[in-house]
């Protein structure tokens, strides 16, 4: 699923043509309704003036460090979850229905603004992430990638860009710890075109265990047991006396997780990686 951008939705936007539009006005000398309007939505303690202030941030916020870019936009997705998104819609409703009264709405949004794209991209993944249904990762990753190169004013890499939306969305709820693992998924189909039947049946459990970190871990503790059983038999197997030195060392490297800790996308990889070297070493 996508999110489609809504310019009447949008109270970052809005509040920019508000203030094109008050500039229009006072050129025109005319009196200008959207001085009043601002003062109504966007000066008060409301839910929309709130949401506001996070889109203020990302356009106020320019050519700062990749961490400053990143906790940003973690501090803006965790704040807007806060937010009433009930009262929020209601009040979006009344401040369109407000400006509807006083000017044309296709002429008003027809207004260019500098931010547009960063502002849309905003939008786009602040309402994926209090969405119910599960969004298109790919959509996410593309929006967030837009909102740092807003911020930082440089290119992003994507893969990184996946790496902390991995991190920072599985600390919430079950949908969007759900979508941290679609986007593993894309990751490793990218990686792996042909899965063995172990490696997939880890994927299946880093899916289903997502709300049992208990049972996770013990999964992964069985299974770095039985590759560490399996890398000793077959190093028994192995004639070079460098390989098999090797491979002790691997060995001795595959070590349980620990209670306390936190099982990651690192976690997967290694796995992922021991799978391919068992599979390597019962062909030889």
């Amino acid at each position: 699923m996508k999110i489609k951008h809504s310019k009447y939705k949008n109270t970052g936007l809005i509040f920019e043509l508000l203030v094109k539009q008050i500039a229009a006005d006072t050129l025109n000398k005319e009196e200008s309704p959207a001085v009043g309007i601002l003062k109504e939505y966007y000066a008060s303690k409301s839910s929309l003036a709130k949401e506001y202030k996070l889109y203020d941030l990302v356009v106020k916020s320019r050519g700062v460090s990749q961490k400053r870019g990143e906790a940003i936009v973690s501090t803006i997705t965790e704040v807007s979850r806060k937010l009433n998104q009930q009262s929020l819609k209601k009040q979006k409703y009344h401040l369109i229905s407000e400006i509807k009264k006083h000017y044309d709405l296709d002429e008003f949004f027809s207004i260019q603004v500098r931010d547009y794209k960063a502002l849309a991209a905003m939008y786009c993944l602040l309402e994926a992430q209090n969405n119910s249904d599960i969004v298109d990762p790919q959509y996410l990753v593309d929006n967030k990638v837009t909102i740092l190169e807003h911020l930082t004013a440089s290119t992003q890499n994507e893969d990184s860009v996946k790496d902390t939306l991995i991190e920072e969305y599985s600390k919430y709820d079950k949908d969007l710890r759900m979508l941290t693992f679609k986007i593993l998924l894309e990751k490793f189909n990218d990686s792996y075109k042909d899965l063995l039947p172990a490696q997939k049946n880890i994927l299946k459990e880093f899916i289903t265990s997502v709300n049992s970190k208990t049972r996770l871990r013990n999964v992964v503790n069985e299974e770095l047991s039985k590759i560490t059983i399996e890398v000793k038999e077959l190093s028994k197997k192995v004639k070079d006396e460098v390989v098999k030195i090797k491979l002790d060392e691997v060995a001795k490297a595959i070590v349980p997780l620990k209670k306390t800790e936190t099982i990651t996308d690192a976690h997967l990889v290694n796995l992922m990686q021991y799978y391919d070297l068992v599979n390597e070493l019962k062909s030889l």
